[in-house]
């Protein structure tokens, strides 16, 4: 059968498309260069050779699978062929691929199940995540590795009394390599901040971070007995000591995937049941540093392209961590930096390099503190410097005095709201005087969801549900989240940051140098115009680029 007579002749390509596809093919089969293309979704062209074929197209949304029917095949088939039995139905089992062409494999999973298989069309994504979903990430290798330690009768895996030099040796072993690169390799696809390997009492956890929020991966449970080789494995491939099990440990991996740079840092600390594994992703080619595009209302955008490009002075970035607080100062940055301005960075650690910036990596062990590198770099004639963090006194003195000095300070705060970082570098033990003189303004930031562009909802909202402080009760339209295949039925895709920016005036200033309190400061700004987290979040509700629900998850209501 020609693939691309069936395309064709179901009137979803012209001869003239079909002749064009031909063309590029680039040693691709037909349908698949037709949908690498654009000119056809994978479904369309499942669907086409279901009808011609007479097979049955499924879709796996929302689909039921018994797993004692997966117990009947061998996993190591099902995820190399990325074949899913689905369900029986007269006699046969229904068996999803997304592949009808490739016969071989339904011929050798039917052969090692020794059972009768009816081949039914699925979308190839659906298909690996239902594997993924009801077997486990690594479910293949972590059978693999069972297979090796029952056929070993040194049984080194038991307990923590192993010998570390055998642990290391296993955690070599191209298995527990290729488990770790799954576990990560899956963090990127679903694009996952951070990755959370528990270990507890009932077993391992494995939790992936998305768009701020934890989702429980599905690991198959024989995965327990290797947790100290995956934890070794970790160690070795960040350098960190794998006979010190007592001390907390941080580390950092570099990959390269796909030809893109990935940063991983790691973050081991020793817990009741063994060691909690934390891993931030840092995916630098997905890194865009566009001040325009971070979803800064004019009122919030305009201002602070103004503070930027001040002479001198402190211009401070607050949230919680994860926040997308240095996103933003890299953004600022990236804006300003030109071949006329010296841009130095003093940072723990360099997370992302931009060309035209020195950047200085802080090594607190041998000396090179925050605070010690600001004294250096003003030796170096910078124009513009960016902290990394504010942490104490001596940093913030040092902050102080370089703005004091001419120099423009960027840095980061950890505090809840903007009004806030004024007391805060009080408490630190800075001079009220001082901090009302050099910080020109704070931008305090959250990250709310967006809504996923596929499957969000449209409706008219009642005036009585809406919270409170929303700034439009007639309003007609909002849009809320549904969930679909596109979005991981989470109905959210990305983040979008929500902004409240704090400008530094006369009054401000006075009432820093009176100790007043962060309240009354909050209180004056937006008594005075200020647009809070609160208000930026309603407005991006407003916009239908987040839900109402998302932005009371992430922001407090104002008092005024």
């Amino acid at each position: 059968m020609e693939i691309s007579e069936v395309l064709i002749r179901q009137g979803l390509l012209t001869t003239d498309q079909g002749d064009q596809v031909r063309r590029q093919m680039n040693g691709h089969r037909f349908d698949k260069a037709v949908i690498e293309m654009g000119l056809l979704t994978e479904e369309q062209t499942l669907r086409a050779f279901a009808e011609e074929l007479g097979m049955k197209y499924v879709d796996l949304k929302d689909f039921e699978i018994d797993p004692e029917l997966l117990n009947l095949f061998p996993t190591s088939t099902i995820y190399r062929h990325s074949l899913l039995p689905l369900r029986r139905e007269n006699g046969r089992i229904e068996v999803a691929t997304s592949d009808p062409f490739d016969l071989e494999a339904l011929d050798e999973l039917s052969s090692l199940s020794n059972l009768r298989l009816e081949p039914v069309l699925a979308r190839h994504e659906d298909v690996v995540q239902f594997i993924k979903n009801k077997l486990g990430v690594g479910g293949d290798t972590i059978n693999e590795l069972v297979k090796q330690k029952t056929d070993d009768d040194d049984d080194y895996l038991a307990e923590a009394s192993r010998a570390d030099g055998e642990l290391a040796e296993m955690a070599q072993q191209a298995s527990v390599i290729r488990l770790v690169n799954e576990l990560l390799l899956e963090a990127l696809q679903q694009q996952a901040s951070d990755v959370h390997i528990e270990p507890g009492e009932r077993g391992l956890k494995v939790r992936y971070r998305v768009d701020g929020m934890l989702r429980v991966q599905s690991v198959p449970p024989e995965i327990n007995q290797f947790f100290a080789a995956i934890v070794t494995r970790l160690k070795i491939m960040s350098r960190l000591n794998i006979a010190e099990k007592r001390l907390p440990q941080d580390g950092r991996i570099e990959l390269k995937v796909a030809g893109r740079d990935i940063d991983v840092r790691v973050s081991i600390i020793p817990m009741l049941h063994g060691e909690g594994i934390v891993l931030r992703i840092l995916d630098k080619g997905r890194m865009v540093f566009n001040l325009s595009g971070m979803g800064m209302p004019d009122p919030i955008y305009k201002p602070f392209q103004k503070l930027i490009t001040l002479p001198h002075g402190i211009v401070l970035v607050t949230g919680p961590t994860g926040s997308g607080k240095s996103t933003t100062l890299y953004s600022g940055l990236n804006e300003i930096r030109s071949a006329h301005t010296k841009i130095i960075t003093v940072e723990d650690p360099v997370e992302y390099q931009l060309d035209g910036i020195s950047q200085i990596q802080v090594h607190s062990r041998i000396g090179l503190t925050f605070a010690a590198g600001l004294r250096s770099i003003l030796r170096h004639d910078p124009d513009v410097i960016l902290i990394g963090e504010i942490r104490d006194y001596e940093t913030a003195e040092a902050a102080i005095q370089a703005s004091l000095t001419g120099h423009l300070v960027f840095s980061t705060l950890h505090t809840n709201d903007a009004a806030s970082s004024f007391t805060r570098l009080v408490d630190m033990g800075v001079e009220p005087y001082l901090v009302a003189s050099t910080v020109e303004g704070v931008m305090a930031q959250r990250l709310v969801r967006r809504l996923c562009s596929h499957c969000r909802e449209s409706y008219r909202p009642n005036p009585d549900e809406l919270p409170k402080d929303f700034p439009n009760r007639d309003i007609e339209e909002l849009f809320r989240a549904v969930g679909c295949r596109e979005c991981g039925d989470t109905g959210y895709a990305g983040r979008i940051g929500a902004y409240e920016l704090l400008i530094s005036d006369d009054t401000i200033r006075e009432m820093c140098g009176e100790k007043v309190s962060s309240t009354r400061i909050r209180q004056y700004g937006i008594e005075h115009g200020m647009i809070s987290l609160r208000q930026c979040g309603w407005l991006h509700a407003m916009n239908g680029t987040t839900s109402i629900d998302d932005v009371l998850r992430i922001t407090k209501g104002d008092i005024v």
